[in-house]
């Protein structure tokens, strides 16, 4: 007999792949001899075709499997008896389609994700603005909603006030978190959106994970030091790994990931956006665009620039601005990569 559960993708190795799947799918898999592991999860491998067609699995991914029933039960009491791990893609089973997907980012490798949470400390390492604006441009374009949480308040209130201000200022939700900070309001939050799935990006050492962790206990994520020559933390999470928001909240169809990669967004190779994607995706630049003197404006040192004139007059934080300027430098001789 063949089945068809659907799932998504939450974790990906070595071309094996973790999909956790809708629950009535894992009970109808059951009732079929079919045992699914901990959590509603299975390990299978993707069909070849996917190779050809040269689609990389992701994780986030929507996807559908192909179950042999016959094959998958002869193949669990083979690994049973072989005393083979559970993490090895199991025989009989693969992914065989996959859903078109809401959003896509490459680095770190991940799919349809629908909240992300940066994360920058107020002190030890100091804020970046520009890491900061990095991350949520990148949000804005792909279509992602970006939420800025200040971290470590409590060793600079002035700091983290300042840095939620510029934020707060241009519309994103903020959240300003530390000892001795009550995390209701971000509960509150994720609670609130615990059918989506989100993402906490930042720097190595911002307390992302230390976050986390306070958040959703049941995680067991590993908390990075901060080397005190740099005051740059060591990475802990080596790839991206999807964790059901059921865990925390009874009933939540989200998830929650960590995601490595967002503390080294550079320009070497960005093709998030381009030079003429620059100004869309500042948010707080949306109501002067089009009201400069010249149409081509670049919003940099223009005569009658509407932009500029917000910056000098208070209203986009001059932060924001400073940010704007370097992207548009590094963007504006930056190659094509195709």
């Amino acid at each position: 007999m063949e089945l068809f559960p659907e799932g998504i993708i939450v974790k990906g190795l070595g071309g094996s792949y973790q999909v956790k799947l809708r629950h009535p799918d894992a009970e109808t898999l059951r009732e079929n001899g079919v045992e699914p592991d901990e959590g509603d999860t299975i390990y299978c491998r993707a069909k070849g075709a996917f190779r050809h067609e040269k689609l990389t699995l992701l994780v986030g991914d929507k996807v559908t499997l192909r179950v042999d029933t016959e094959t998958a039960i002869a193949g669990a009491h083979e690994a049973e008896k072989n005393k083979k791990h559970t993490d090895e893609a199991r025989a009989g089973i693969m992914i065989s389609e996959v859903d078109e997907r809401r959003t896509t980012l490459i680095r770190p490798p991940m799919a349809n994700l629908d909240l992300m949470f940066i994360v920058a400390a107020a002190a030890k390492p100091e804020p970046s603005p520009v890491l900061i604006d990095k991350m949520t441009t990148v949000a804005d374009f792909k279509g992602i909603e970006p939420v800025v949480v200040v971290t470590k308040a409590d060793l600079s209130p002035e700091t983290a006030e300042r840095v939620a201000g510029i934020y707060r200022k241009c519309g994103f939700t903020v959240f300003v978190e530390g000892i001795g900070y009550d995390c209701h309001d971000i509960e509150k939050f994720i609670r609130d959106n615990s059918d989506r799935i989100s993402a906490f990006a930042g720097a190595s050492g911002v307390g992302k994970s230390t976050l986390m962790n306070r958040l959703f206990p049941s995680l067991g994520l590993t908390t990075g030091e901060v080397s005190r020559k740099t005051e740059r933390g060591r990475h802990t999470t080596r790839h991206v790994e999807l964790f059901p928001l059921e865990r925390q909240f009874d009933g939540a169809e989200g998830f929650i990931a960590d995601t490595p990669g967002f503390g080294m967004l550079d320009f070497v190779q960005f093709d998030f956006y381009t030079k003429d994607d620059l100004p869309y995706v500042f948010r707080e630049f949306e109501p002067y665009i089009g009201k400069c003197r010249y149409t081509k404006c670049s919003h940099t040192k223009e005569e009658g620039c509407a932009i500029l004139d917000a910056v000098k007059n208070g209203e986009i934080p001059k932060e924001r601005h400073d940010s704007y300027l370097e992207f548009y430098e590094t963007l504006k001789n930056k190659k094509s990569w195709n």
